[in-house]
């Protein structure tokens, strides 16, 4: 078993001021895997005082140079992926080809995608020709508290640290507790690259503890935080005293609007797309509204998706999906089935319990659920497992009034072969990002939604302006 103990503060691995183990399980097995420590008051406000300590020194490093520093990184994270990818399998269930690929990519990918981002950034530069002597400078903000979720452990410490790190900022990262291993690794190829002692720090802890700390603390300039809308709503409480910013990237619902006219892969991709890293991602389209005339071929195609999905242990190669994360979030997906059914959804495929042969683990049975309605609970609420609620419409402008009917607006997906009818559906969805026709979305485009989705946006052009300050300076000698 690892023993991952130490935090890295200021340039350095350190023992945690006051011993609290905290042990991480392998949710394949349901066995322990590794030992970290969680983090008090004290090992918050060591790393916090570094951070602080580092930042003048670290804005005033020319541009240049801080950017060599990230290219570094980047060369080093890709020597270094599939050593990435073992320990997100390992830490959160993500099946060992996926981690190696999709899951330990994402980094590598936002880490590039920042630096092609950054060399067309001005910093500076005038407010226009009506006023050339003004001069509009965008600065770092600061001391940064970055918190982390587990079902996408590089996606959000990359999307964060990256461009805080590339603009001047300094930060203490806290990684979910659940799943640690991957940002520990992060840490080791941060201190690798050489940045400056104190730029960057890793305080392990869960959300009461250093989670809290940071979010209130009077020295951290800004908290950047990815997870449920819960703790979301709590940290801007919290930070609220201290008037910090507080970007969030939260849960999300989203539709997937099927209209007849679709293609002929919209339904199975819909459905694959669902079940995706056993359905644990905010992005997720777990509501899949199919137009009336093509209902009952979409169910049936989403009952043999589902019964074509294997699922297996993370260790092994292959497409199949792995456990969900925790013994928690297991007995939450649970109850959200037995919910769905208590309210009368139809189960077409999968149900309550594990899948045959899988005794122990985390493991989901790939669920779909037919005839649910808006106003059913595995409609409103985020499942984060493998289950898929179909639902029909007829018209339009009822697929618009369910698909906007709900509390978040993360990610909106729309199938149509007509442009016009796509085009008219993504200018009405209330979501910060609306994908269509299987098209992903281009590198370097805002990541982040509307409503109990967060308000902040990451990757890119945008993900760079949300650590930085903007100020006016008028008098400007050119």
């Amino acid at each position: 078993m690892l023993e991952k103990r130490d935090f890295y503060i200021n340039g350095q691995w350190v023992k945690p001021a006051q011993a609290n183990d905290f042990t991480v399980i392998n949710p394949s097995n349901e066995e322990p895997c590794a030992i970290i420590s969680l983090g008090g008051q004290a090992d918050t406000d060591a790393a916090v005082a570094a951070a602080r300590a580092a930042f003048e020194p670290w804005r005033q490093t020319p541009l240049a140079e801080r950017i060599a520093l990230v290219e570094k990184l980047a060369d080093i994270y890709e020597a270094r992926n599939d050593e990435m990818g073992e320990a997100i399998s390992l830490e959160m269930g993500a099946p060992i080809s996926m981690a190696k690929t999709a899951q330990a990519g994402t980094g590598s990918f936002h880490i590039r995608n920042f630096l092609q981002a950054l060399k067309d950034f001005q910093f500076e530069h005038p407010l226009g020709e009506h006023s050339p002597d003004t001069r509009i400078i965008h600065e770092p903000i600061g001391v940064c508290g970055l918190i982390t979720p587990w079902n996408w452990p590089m996606n959000q410490v990359t999307l964060k640290a990256v461009p805080a790190l590339a603009v001047g900022c300094t930060m203490v990262l806290k990684p979910s507790e659940i799943a640690p291993l991957s940002s520990l690794l992060f840490a080791e190829m941060v201190h690798e690259a050489g940045f400056p002692a104190g730029v960057f720090n890793l305080v392990n802890g869960d959300g009461p503890g250093v989670g809290t700390q940071l979010s209130g603390h009077s020295d951290v300039d800004m908290i950047s935080f990815t997870g449920s809308a819960r703790a979301g709503a709590l940290i801007s409480k919290n930070a609220a005293d201290t008037i910090k910013r507080v970007s969030l990237e939260l849960g999300g619902k989203g539709a997937n609007v099927i209209f007849a006219d679709a293609d002929e892969k919209a339904v199975v991709r819909g459905v694959r797309h669902c079940f995706n890293n056993t359905g644990q991602s905010c992005n997720a389209p777990t509501r899949m509204l199919v137009e009336r005339s093509l209902y009952d071929q979409a169910v049936e195609t989403a009952v043999a998706i589902a019964a074509d999905t294997q699922v297996a242990a993370a260790s092994l190669e292959g497409k199949h999906i792995g456990p969900v994360v925790s013994e928690a979030q297991f007995n939450k997906i649970q109850g959200l089935i037995e919910k769905g059914i208590s309210e009368g959804a139809r189960l077409v495929a999968g149900g309550p319990g594990r899948p045959e042969g899988l005794e122990k683990g985390y493991y989901v049975r790939p669920t779909v659920f037919a005839d649910v309605n808006n106003d059913m609970t595995i409609a409103r609420e985020e499942i984060f497992g493998p289950v898929l609620s179909i639902m029909p419409f007829d018209s339009e402008e009822e697929a618009i009034r369910i698909a906007n009917d709900t509390p978040y607006g993360l990610t909106n997906y729309v199938q149509t072969q007509d442009p016009q009818k796509a085009n008219r559906l993504a200018r009405r969805l209330r979501s910060g990002m609306v994908e269509m026709n299987g098209q992903p979305r281009g590198p370097g485009a805002p990541f982040g939604g509307y409503k109990q989705s967060g308000n902040g946006r990451e990757a890119g052009v945008w993900g760079i302006e949300d650590f930085l300050e903007v100020k006016a300076v008028s008098g400007w000698s050119n």
